[in-house]
């Protein structure tokens, strides 16, 4: 009786560690982190794309009887493709601020007589374009999608010659360069791919105002002008990030 009792009692000494093992709560694991993406980074990228440019030609000779009528005005479609480089910052969730500056070439060229002066032929070519903008965005993970603003610049080269006295051919024209500055505003969406490389697409508004071409003196043109400029552009580019601290865990 007494070997019953003492197997009995070594018995559950060895059952109970698997009945407390039974008794623990489940082990669950926690689920793996989500990576959400960051647009918080410095970029370089390259963009094609094309412009459309309304040029216009005002007298303004000092006294003048013709003062402030207009010699014709012109518009002229073109290519443009250039480099951009930025920085961004996102923040309260899917919040982007940043800055770019980007730089294209164009050759935006348009000529026409003049309508005051049917003798004489006026044209205006843009070689480059350039702005210095800030931005402000929202983003859903892999996408962004922003407007931006600020200022613009681009060089503007005229031409101005009589083409009744003047063989073609001749150049015999007056030629004058000026770089013209003014504003911008626009509106763009991004689209990360990954590894740092993302792709966008940008519409830009530009106005330039007047800027003073030749004067009375000069004995081609005879006359002093303002040329008006504004130009609306679409771009399509790539960009590539470099991070500043990772990704975005979203913890649960």
């Amino acid at each position: 009786m007494k070997k019953i009792l003492l197997a009995s009692v070594a018995l559950a000494v060895l059952a109970a560690p698997a009945m407390a093992a039974d008794l623990k709560a489940p082990v669950y694991k926690a689920p793996p982190p989500v990576y959400v993406f960051s647009w918080t980074g410095c970029y370089v990228g390259g963009n094609i794309g094309g412009v459309s440019v309304h040029k216009e030609w005002i007298d303004r000779t000092p006294g003048d009887p013709l003062i402030g009528l207009s010699y014709g005005s012109h518009q002229a479609d073109s290519w443009i493709g250039g480099l951009q480089a930025g920085c961004n910052y996102q923040f309260a969730g899917g919040w982007v601020i940043g800055i770019e500056g980007d730089g294209s070439a164009t050759q935006s060229d348009g000529q026409q007589v003049e309508t005051l002066f049917p003798a004489f032929r006026i044209q205006t070519t843009e070689h480059w374009m350039a702005t210095a903008r800030g931005k402000l965005g929202y983003a859903w993970d892999k996408w962004l999608f922003y407007v931006t603003g600020g200022g613009a610049w681009a060089e503007l080269q005229t031409n101005n010659w009589n083409a009744v006295f003047v063989p073609a051919g001749a150049g015999l024209a007056a030629i004058q360069k000026n770089t013209v500055n003014g504003w911008t505003v626009g509106v763009g969406a991004e689209y990360a791919l990954g590894y740092g490389w993302s792709i966008k697409g940008e519409y830009q508004y530009m106005e330039f105002g007047t800027s003073t071409f030749f004067t009375p003196t000069n004995p081609i043109a005879l006359a002093e002008f303002n040329v008006k400029l504004r130009q609306s552009a679409v771009k399509f580019g790539m960009n590539y990030k470099f991070d500043w601290g990772g990704p975005v865990v979203a913890k649960y």
